[in-house]
């Protein structure tokens, strides 16, 4: 039994969402076959208020996802090369999302190896290439496998092993958005950031 992640799960605060998606399982049916891997890092992008979320402008043809229901998937295209995935929180109307930057293999491990050839999959890009995830699962149902790409409950983690930190990659965003601690980590797992992969 699929044990997917409800829909009120993703419509609740996003910053509780990006906080407990932490151990949960990201799985992608590619090709006939379930890859999937814990995910260990998350970062929280709340409304246009946030000077450092995709809705900052107001509602656009590339952000239209945050705005529709919860449980979707918004993934954009970044700096001509990178896909990035991002799970859609609260209510409709309302853009908001929780990007999803890591995550440790579980399942599928060689098919993922290989597509990541032999590399790690701590960051939004890595993960999105080892899953195969690309703009042809923007829009897509997080709540339904029969999209071929949904989320699972893990083990919830205690609140000694998570890290709290400012996101990463918000370089030219103005305080407070530059350093509110909306990012999230399993102790011990993610590496360095990289790059300036944000929404």
């Amino acid at each position: 039994m699929v044990n997917t992640l409800p829909r009120y799960f993703y419509a609740q605060p996003t910053l509780t969402a990006a906080r407990e998606l932490l151990g949960a399982r990201l799985v992608r049916m590619l090709d006939g076959q379930r890859l999937a891997g814990l995910i260990t890092e998350t970062e929280a992008y709340i409304g246009e208020e946030d000077l450092g979320c995709h809705a900052k402008s107001g509602k656009t043809k590339r952000n239209a996802v945050m705005y529709g229901p919860p449980g979707r998937a918004y993934v954009y295209f970044t700096y001509g090369m990178h896909w990035c995935l991002n799970a859609v929180t609260e209510q409709e109307g309302f853009p908001a999302a929780v990007l999803i930057r890591a995550i440790q293999p579980v399942e599928g491990v060689e098919v993922i190896a290989a597509r990541r050839q032999g590399r790690d999959t701590l960051g939004p890009a890595k993960l999105t290439q080892a899953l195969g995830i690309s703009g042809a699962q923007n829009g897509l149902d997080l709540c339904d496998p029969a999209s071929g790409l949904w989320i699972e409950a893990g083990e919830p983690l205690l609140e000694q092993n998570v890290l709290h930190g400012p996101r990463v990659g918000l370089g030219n965003v103005p305080e407070p958005w530059k350093s509110m601690p909306w990012r999230f980590r399993v102790a011990g797992l993610v590496p360095k950031p990289e790059g300036n992969l944000r929404k």
